[in-house]
């Protein structure tokens, strides 16, 4: 599969905009190894275009567990439901950060917590930790 070319310009823009943080699990890019990835939201495969409003910043986890999924199976539910989307969805309509764990407020939030794997417990210590620096906020 080829993948589209993402400018510099383009690529500036999706860091701006998220503050150098992983839109998905609030880790700034900062305070990880690696440096954070453009997303497409919806994957090239299912029609996404290399478009602002199709872009985000996610670290390389959840950029990983991601992959090209665009929706999920609730736990709850047994239903489909699409993954949290940056630009249509407001964050703190489907999660709220507590001690460095992401609690899921909708069914969105839950299944993008469970497929992005964002409350594996290194994960809940690594934001927690940011939290107590003072990096990064409960919500």
């Amino acid at each position: 599969m080829s993948y589209s070319y993402i400018s510099a310009a383009l690529r500036q823009q999706v860091y701006d905009r998220a503050n150098s943080c992983c839109e998905y699990c609030l880790i700034p890019e900062m305070a990880v190894l690696f440096t954070h990835q453009i997303d497409h939201i919806i994957a090239e495969k299912h029609g996404g275009l290399t478009e602002d409003f199709n872009l985000a910043l996610a670290c390389v986890l959840c950029n990983k567990y991601k992959g090209s999924d665009i929706a999920s199976i609730d736990i709850e539910t047994d239903e489909v439901v699409r993954l949290f989307h940056p630009r249509r969805d407001a964050w703190q309509d489907h999660f709220v950060l507590q001690a460095g764990k992401i609690e899921p407020l909708s069914a969105i939030g839950r299944v993008t917590v469970s497929l992005l794997q964002c409350n594996r417990a290194e994960r809940i210590s690594e934001r927690d930790l940011l939290i107590q620096a003072g990096i990064i906020k409960n919500t």
